[in-house]
């Protein structure tokens, strides 16, 4: 089998639209986009869908554990199969079926056909892991981090748009005659649709490596990233300790943003007293500096790898982690808005970089199995998310439980005080508690140790011959 010259990108020149791997970074960036602006789509219209389906507290509840849930086996499944077929089909198909129940979604008439809807809506949330696996094989070592944190930075941004864009699109359906009432099902088709043409864009206008698609490189005898059966590739990774402690790590932030976020709102009404408008356009405001912060995560992981190899980046993770946990941990005993809001910057910006530091980690770990070691640390975030919300939903339904009961016989306003104050107490210990377990993390991070091997091949990756600006180079 024949060893081909590689011509990975050394350089993030994102106006180049000419070469390969800046072209397969904007479309998949695009693509992420919007598989996270359809699996969040339904967030804004859920008042109305309650409503509608007469959704109990529960269903309304397992409708977030379902999309959740759902994400962690596709992340798992998905990066095994990119890296036996290819990112370019995967996430072809993927936008194309999961396209399907986000449309379904809009046609629904019954609480179950809901439920299934999300769950298997959730799927789409592998998109990250495909993003990662394209970016990852289409840039070299000193500009790999800052391409995967960018691409994930830009296409997270899909979960926060939402909240602007999909009311937008119903008031524009609305505008042409739409009963409001059926306003959140057509955007829901429309957000499916496009999910559906953004596969069939990405099946033509982009490729697995600069060098060609997979099964081509393989009929020509070329060697490919996965040069060995990928069941080998999968089993080293699941036997790769650093791929578990980075799993940890990624559940300790993305898994943490995704919680802290979806919490906030209520705790800023109950702490500081803000109207929810005003309490939800700050947790936005926080959602949208994914435009640079993972990008910096990304980039310092970089300089840190160019300055003292694979270590630096470990290294640079470490301290990234301790300083979203102490971030937090300070974030959960102020009771002042200005010095809140302070905190609550300083934890989203650490927790952002945090994701993109990590996968300027991830494609050293095994360059054999890099879909299969991006699809289980992607699957890290969602399990975090899922245990910190237990943990804070535990918590807070005591603390509730116990001040409802306390304040047995009076107003119902003043009961409804004691419940605020005691859910806002049991989450800002459970935020404490979180806190710690990050700067844990961090601590832990630094086991990650990589070969002589493994730093003489990253030197190289970036010496390579192609640092002219080329059309596949960029």
């Amino acid at each position: 089998m024949k060893t081909i010259v590689t011509t990975k990108a050394t350089k993030l020149n994102l106006t180049n639209l000419k070469s390969i791997p800046i072209r397969t970074f904007w479309i998949s960036a695009i693509a992420f986009f919007m598989c996270f602006f359809s699996w969040f789509g339904i967030v804004p219209f859920m008042p109305d869908v309650v409503k509608e389906l007469g959704l109990s507290p529960d269903q309304k509840w397992n409708a977030v554990i379902l999309a959740v849930t759902g994400t962690v086996f596709a992340r798992l499944l998905i990066g095994k199969l990119c890296d036996k077929y290819g990112p370019r089909l995967c996430y072809t198909w993927l936008l194309i079926l999961g396209a399907i129940p986000v449309i379904l979604t809009g046609l629904v008439q019954t609480p179950f056909q809901f439920l299934a809807c999300r769950l298997f809506v959730g799927f789409i949330g592998a998109s990250f892991v495909i993003t990662q696996v394209h970016t990852s094989l289409m840039f070299a070592s000193n500009v790999v981090g800052t391409a995967n944190a960018t691409s994930a930075g830009w296409g997270n941004l899909g979960g926060g748009a939402n909240r602007l864009g999909m009311p937008l699109i119903a008031a524009a359906v609305i505008s042409f005659g739409v009963a409001e009432t059926d306003a959140w099902r057509y955007a829901m088709v429309i957000a499916g649709s496009i999910c559906f043409l953004m596969g069939i864009v990405y099946y033509f206008f982009t490729q697995d490596t600069p060098e060609g698609n997979f099964k081509e490189l393989k009929e020509k005898g070329k060697k490919i990233p996965n040069a060995k059966k990928d069941e080998v590739g999968f089993l080293e990774a699941i036997k790769d300790y650093r791929v578990w402690i980075l799993f940890i790590v990624y559940a300790a932030c993305f898994g943490i943003e995704l919680t802290v976020y979806g919490t906030m709102d209520d705790y800023l009404q109950n702490t500081f007293r803000l109207e929810r408008i005003t309490a939800g356009n700050i947790v936005l405001s926080f959602a949208l500096m994914n435009i640079f912060a993972r990008t910096l995560g990304g980039f310092f992981g970089d300089r840190f790898g160019n300055k003292k190899g694979l270590r630096g980046r470990v290294l640079f993770l470490a301290i990234i982690l301790a300083v979203e946990g102490i971030m937090l941990s300070v974030f959960s005993t102020i009771t002042s808005l200005t010095l809140g809001i302070f905190f609550l910057v300083a934890f989203s910006l650490s927790v952002q970089m945090a994701e993109g530091a990590t996968f300027s980690v991830v494609p050293f770990i095994n360059k054999r199995a890099i879909g299969s070691i991006s699809g289980i640390v992607g699957a890290g975030g969602n399990v975090g998310a899922f245990l910190a919300a237990i943990l804070l939903k535990s918590k807070s339904a005591i603390a509730e439980k116990i001040a409802i009961a306390e304040s047995q016989g009076l107003s119902n306003d003043l009961i409804k005080t004691a419940q605020a104050e005691a859910a806002a107490n049991a989450v800002s210990s459970g935020y404490l508690i979180i806190g710690f377990l990050v700067i844990v993390t961090g601590i832990t991070a630094l086991a990650i140790r990589f070969s002589v091997q493994d730093e003489k091949v990253a030197r190289m990756e970036t010496q390579q011959p192609s640092g002219k600006l080329s059309p596949a180079n960029g």
